[in-house]
């Protein structure tokens, strides 16, 4: 799965790379630790919309529930079952996204079960675009609507399988438009695993394991620090 991720440019230079006009809901950035309910940037466009970037809350939220939390956190939709599960189905035929982002996060364990997190980015340097479905949720509390998103998981590819056994759908930017549905139809065959030489990982500070972490140093690489030897004079 796919539970923090990053966003290292300001946005105004993301939407640039993705050709989309900036809403004005965008978070200041950059955030270095998105955490699951934050805003996150998405891209939304279609045959007759041109591309925007704006702001939804990450957590699907299903028309049926009376509050965010009546049911599980959907951060994440598993590629294999989307078609089959009432919360996605109807998404993933009219309401797909683009989830930007600059890198994610994903955790190992050590021998003491202490979680390790590596931080994982395109190998290429070039900013993620997941697979991601969105859906309006009316509060009934307060009439306020608000947009949500998930993001697509797949299987991993054999590189990736030693950190994690899910990964984010990525989309290649040629496949931006089809996925948008600005090209029409044939978005299922994108619903795969990322190519091996993809990504690219290393491993970052526990830092990161707090969700109130923030700052450039949450992405920087981190080496084990040598045993400290006692001497016998």
């Amino acid at each position: 799965m796919c539970g923090r991720i990053s966003l290292t440019l300001p946005p105004e230079a993301m939407a640039q790379v993705f050709a989309a006009e900036p809403a004005n809901n965008l978070p200041e950035g950059p955030n270095y630790n998105i955490c699951p309910t934050n805003p996150i940037a998405v891209i939304t466009g279609g045959p007759e919309q041109p591309r925007r970037m704006e702001a939804m809350r990450w957590g699907l939220i299903p028309p049926w529930y009376k509050k965010p939390n009546d049911g599980p956190l959907l951060i994440n939709a598993r590629a294999e079952t989307v078609l089959d599960k009432p919360a996605f189905r109807s998404a993933v035929h009219a309401r797909r996204v683009l989830v930007v982002a600059s890198g994610f996060y994903e955790w190992t364990k050590d021998e003491s079960s202490a979680r390790d997190p590596w931080y994982i980015t395109r190998r290429d340097g070039a900013p993620l675009a997941f697979a991601g479905l969105w859906q309006a949720w009316l509060d009934p509390s307060s009439d306020e609507v608000l947009r949500t998103v998930a993001a697509l998981t797949i299987d991993a590819n054999e590189p990736t399988q030693a950190i994690h056994h899910r990964l984010p759908v990525i989309i290649e930017s040629a496949d931006w438009s089809i996925w948008l549905g600005e090209k029409g139809k044939g978005a299922a065959p994108l619903m795969r695993a990322a190519d091996d030489d993809t990504l690219h990982w290393h491993r970052v500070c526990r830092d990161v394991n707090s969700n109130r972490a923030s700052g450039p140093e949450l992405i920087e690489p981190w080496e084990e620090p040598p045993s400290v030897m006692t001497l016998t004079p």
